[in-house]
């Protein structure tokens, strides 16, 4: 990287996707600097699943090193919301670890968020600047010029690459030429945090116990539940129609269009909207993977800055986690030729990133059937077995790295 700063990578943004790469950067010898719009950290958001893809990555960085915090459900199965019915089971577990060669794990996103802290305060080659805000870039004698606003100071600063982690509403993607803007989906995802001793968790325990992840599906909407922090707490994801702008993850919102889109559920998952309060409601934006992910000279989009998509394969972060380490380790494999690595980055990354967003629209539209799509649905999850079902999943789970 003739030119650059000696192996500098500047980040932007710390959370999991900007935390994996600078973790990744690190991990082959860069030394990174850490940009994040927050002053302080606070446990936002909910629950997160991690499928093996992400936690092969995760496990390698040391990520999932801490005890505690994590919970490997024994399988995920998908029920009739208003019969209650079984319609289709994936063994997890031991099976998903066997198969995949890595866990299964649900977990608080607060948790896994201050695992991946936790990791790189440990590292010497990595430096995080609280708020800070990475909001622009400028290319020069081969190397790339972030302005980083600091209050109201804007100061400059150097480095052979910066990666984009600042998410679906990114202050960097316009500075990629012909990059896709992120638009509204027309989805809300609801979510609760219940305790599972409280009314509501004891209310879905018969329904959906704490060792497995629950789907119940309904043309109006479709629930998710599984179990956080050791099966002490429920995690509820109700995704409905609807639209509410940008926001953040504490949007309090009337609880009226859930409450009406649950009554096709069968009791007592009816009254969820009012038991398990409170909601935080969060309007789903995506981008159009298809757009430009890389500036050549010295900038890479990773994770929702480059392609937030609908959370119905459950692989948003996963796609960020994996994004970080393959940009890492192609530009770690050609330091003195960027530009060939970020080409090759968007190469890789791009047909499977293609085939996630895929089989999150067939969920979507198979997960809300109703009438005689619904029914056959349900005849062709009835005839396939847990480990055919299971290995549907083989492309998406058994991803490595190193393939």
């Amino acid at each position: 990287m003739d030119g650059r700063p000696p192996r500098t990578i500047l980040v932007a943004g710390a959370g999991i996707a900007g935390l994996t790469a600078a973790l990744a950067f690190a991990a082959r010898g860069f030394r990174v600097q850490l940009f994040e719009r927050a002053t302080k950290f606070e446990e936002i958001g909910a629950g997160i699943q991690l499928s093996p893809n992400a936690t092969r990555i995760l496990g390698r960085l040391g990520v999932l090193d801490a005890p505690g915090g994590t919970v490997a459900p024994e399988a995920v199965v998908l029920k009739d919301g208003k019969s209650l019915r079984e319609l289709a089971r994936v063994p997890l577990g031991k099976a998903a670890e066997a198969r995949w060669g890595a866990p299964y794990l649900v977990a608080h996103r607060a948790d896994l968020h201050a695992a991946l802290l936790a990791r790189a305060a440990e590292h010497a080659g990595i430096r995080l600047h609280p708020g800070a805000v990475a909001a622009g870039a400028a290319y020069e004698d081969g190397a790339v010029t972030a302005a980083i606003e600091r209050g109201s100071r804007l100061e400059n600063v150097a480095g052979a690459l910066l990666v984009a982690a600042d998410g679906v509403w990114s202050d960097l993607r316009r500075f990629v030429k012909g990059s896709r803007a992120s638009r509204p989906t027309g989805t809300m995802a609801w979510r609760a945090l219940v305790e599972t001793a409280s009314p509501a968790g004891r209310a879905l325990a018969p329904l959906a116990p704490p060792d497995r992840v629950t789907a119940f599906l309904n043309p109006a909407l479709h629930l998710v539940v599984y179990p956080l922090r050791g099966g002490a707490m429920l995690n509820l994801v109700a995704l409905t129609r609807g639209d509410a702008g940008p926001g953040s993850w504490a949007n309090a919102l009337d609880t009226g269009p859930l409450a009406r889109a649950m009554r096709g559920f069968a009791p007592p998952l009816a009254g969820l909207a009012e038991v398990a309060k409170p909601w935080t409601a969060w309007p789903i934006h995506a981008v159009d993977p298809d757009g430009p992910w890389t500036d050549r000279r010295g900038l890479a989009l990773i994770g929702d800055a480059a392609h937030a998509m609908t959370p119905f394969a459950a692989q948003g972060a996963a796609m960020a986690v994996e994004d970080a380490w393959v940009l890492a380790t192609l530009v770690a494999e050609a330091p003195n030729d960027l530009p060939a690595a970020l080409t090759r980055y968007e190469a890789i990354r791009r047909p499977r990133i293609r085939r996630v967003v895929r089989r999150g629209a067939f969920n979507h539209f198979t997960w809300h059937a109703s009438g005689p799509v619904a029914l056959a649905r349900n005849l062709v999850l009835a005839a396939r077995s847990p480990d055919r079902l299971a290995a549907d999943f083989d492309w998406l789970y058994g991803w490595r790295p190193e393939g």
